[in-house]
């Protein structure tokens, strides 16, 4: 990770803003991706874009679109919140579709599950209208780097 990545990685943990952060991943910008915090979690948008339908005749969210938004959400989260040396590398992700993503926003949410010296489990839940009725549920796992010893 680059110094430079290090420090806007810090300033936007600090200010609340993580739109500089994403800019530095092309994927985020291709399909949309926007951060941001409420409280202490972090809240990801994936905004309705014509250029991630799937399947026109729903309309609705291409499913890789989907899970690639998802892997996304629980590698930043894992970043932001963990103090990781390094962006963390993905191991195993196992998603779970459990409507079609219709065409409007999708909202992601993670949460850390258990974090080790060297690995990382990450749940994520995705939805459209309601948390409580998501459209894909998804376990992620990470090889994070270690922490310098002091």
């Amino acid at each position: 990770m680059t110094d430079t990545f290090k420090e806007q990685l810090q300033q936007a943990h600090a200010q609340g803003d993580y739109a500089a952060l994403l800019e530095w991943i092309p994927y985020a910008k291709l399909i949309g991706v926007e951060c941001s915090r409420l409280g202490d979690e972090l809240l990801f948008r994936l905004p309705a874009n014509k250029d991630n339908i799937g399947n026109p005749l729903l309309p609705a969210i291409h499913g890789g679109v989907i899970a690639g938004f998802m892997e996304l959400a629980a590698a930043l989260h894992l970043l932001v919140f963990t103090g990781s040396p390094g962006v963390p590398k993905i191991i195993d992700f196992s998603l779970d579709y459990l409507r079609a993503g219709q065409f409007r926003d999708t909202y992601a949410k993670c949460q850390v599950c258990r974090q080790g010296r060297r690995v990382a489990n990450v749940a994520v839940t995705a939805w459209q209208i309601t948390e409580a009725e998501p459209i894909a549920t998804a376990r992620a796992h990470f090889k994070i780097e270690e922490m310098p010893c002091s």
